[in-house]
């Protein structure tokens, strides 16, 4: 287990970039998750349904900020995660992802902090959220 992050309130967590997004991207995931409903790899049902393309699945950009929420602050100390879908990504979006901590109070002998969470495409967020991990006191 590795030790918590010092990390203050308001602190910018590192960003990650991820993408573009493919559509080998989606397929993978769409296999993991068991998500093939076909707004996610059929244009012609696509071009019915409103969307100018095929759109990537909202867990997947969750899993995506999971991702980088433990790699941040390691698993071990996520104590909460929530997520919210704003805007849906299209095929070729690149996606920015990251936090800032909000608070932090002690529960139960750790130092948690609170984050509020975004992942962002070219036109704003498609994905914001939630977040406690704990942290080391500073």
């Amino acid at each position: 287990m590795r030790a918590p992050v010092k990390a203050p309130i308001g602190t910018v967590t590192d960003m990650r970039v991820v993408g573009p997004i493919t559509q080998t991207d989606i397929v993978r995931f769409a296999g993991a998750g068991g998500d093939f409903n076909p707004l996610h790899h059929d244009p012609e049902f696509v071009a019915t349904s409103g969307f100018p393309g095929v759109i990537a699945m909202g867990q997947m950009q969750a899993g995506i900020l999971a991702g980088w929420l433990s790699d941040t602050f390691g698993v071990e100390h996520v104590r909460s995660f929530g997520v919210r879908f704003v805007a849906p990504v299209f095929l070729g979006d690149t996606l920015t992802v990251g936090g800032t901590i909000t608070a932090i109070t002690e529960i139960d002998g750790e130092a948690r902090a609170e984050l509020d969470l975004v992942v962002s495409g070219a036109k704003g967020p498609v994905v914001t959220g939630s977040a406690t991990v704990v942290v080391a006191e500073v």
